[in-house]
């Protein structure tokens, strides 16, 4: 989904970049050496944000931007007890619209993505590249293998605190709301990261953005912010869902592939048709995704949605829980961590 349609998807990033990085640096193969290379670019970029700010020659949108990213880090870290390093306090001018490239892929009949796994980080549905064309390359022969592909740009990742993150170039066209809510949700990966399961990494980092944004707006004495766009989102991930449901069904039951085929395209036309409905039932014609919805549909292209939300309300559920105390909420999110999946997942259920 194009970013400027929306800010739900911004986190789907190679988080396994730092280690790589250490272990490509005596050579390795092609991917992980431009894994390694990219990262090494980007910090080669990175300059002090308080150095910018003390030059009157640089650009004042720019420095009024950035001036405004070190509130927000420094709320961050006093009001919601957000690791105090150096990440977001360094400023890159990476000069292209995203950072990374993602490349996403499932098998034709099957919404399971293909996985790539990866110390430290695990396993996870996506392989990051620093280059266009190379996610681009890596989509095609993938697709000549019969596999689905999607390729989504990213404009920020994190690297869990092996290293300084910077503030790039490619956010600076950001709203206010939408640059703390970054800091916010990437610091809240360095504060807790659990290898192999991104829905509860993503929901727990979602659920400290907007709580951190909710805090964040009270404090410069802000009304609440218009949820319109994260309803709609909503809307769009709920039918989407569905869809992966339907579809899941479709490819176990054994039908030939051509008719497969068929029952495939019709599904994705019906998704089309539902939202238009809902669009212009609800929203007076306007919506927010109709350029991702217009645009080609494919299983890949599904595999973002519903991991950045599954798990909000259990978390929203266990802050209440500990007198919305920020300490005691990180500590009950990491004995929740510790437990094996299934009681993990159990455990957010109830608290859901």
């Amino acid at each position: 989904m194009p970013r400027r349609e929306t800010a739900f998807l911004d986190h789907l990033t190679p988080r396994w970049v730092p280690l790589l990085l250490m272990l490509c640096l005596g050579g390795c193969g092609t991917y992980y050496g431009q894994l390694a290379r990219g990262q090494l670019e980007l910090l080669r970029q990175r300059e002090p944000v308080e150095r910018i700010l003390a030059d009157p020659t640089r650009d004042a949108q720019l420095r009024e931007r950035l001036a405004l990213a070190l509130q927000a880090r420094a709320f961050a870290s006093a009001r919601l007890g957000l690791p105090d390093n150096g990440s977001y306090r360094v400023y890159a001018d990476i000069g292209r619209p995203y950072v990374v490239w993602n490349v996403f892929a499932t098998p034709e009949f099957s919404i399971n993505p293909l996985t790539h796994c990866f110390p430290i980080a695990g396993c996870v549905a996506y392989r990051g590249y620093y280059r266009q064309g190379a996610a681009r390359g890596a989509a095609a022969l993938l697709g000549q293998q019969g596999y689905d592909t999607y390729v989504a740009g990213v404009e920020a990742y994190s690297t869990l605190g092996w290293f300084d993150d910077p503030l790039l170039s490619s956010m600076m066209s950001w709203d206010e709301d939408r640059l703390a809510a970054l800091i916010f949700h990437e610091l809240a990966h360095q504060q807790l990261y659990v290898p192999d399961d991104t829905a509860f990494n993503e929901s727990f980092a979602s659920f400290v953005e907007r709580e951190g944004l909710r805090q964040w707006r009270a404090s410069r004495g802000l009304p609440p912010r218009d949820e319109q766009a994260r309803e709609q989102y909503a809307v769009l991930a709920e039918l989407v869902l569905e869809t992966r449901e339907r579809l899941d069904r479709l490819y176990a039951s054994g039908l030939p592939e051509a008719q497969m085929r068929q029952a495939k395209a019709e599904e994705f036309e019906r998704l089309r048709r539902l939202y238009r409905e809902r669009r212009d039932r609800q929203w007076g014609g306007v919506g927010r995704f109709d350029r991702w919805i217009e645009q080609p549909l494919n299983n890949a292209r599904l595999l973002p949605f519903g991991l950045y939300d599954r798990w909000v309300p259990a978390f929203a559920g266990l802050f209440e829980q500990v007198d919305r105390d920020w300490p005691r909420f990180y500590v009950r999110v990491a004995e929740l961590g510790q437990l094996p999946a299934d009681e993990r997942e159990a455990a957010l259920e109830a608290l859901r």
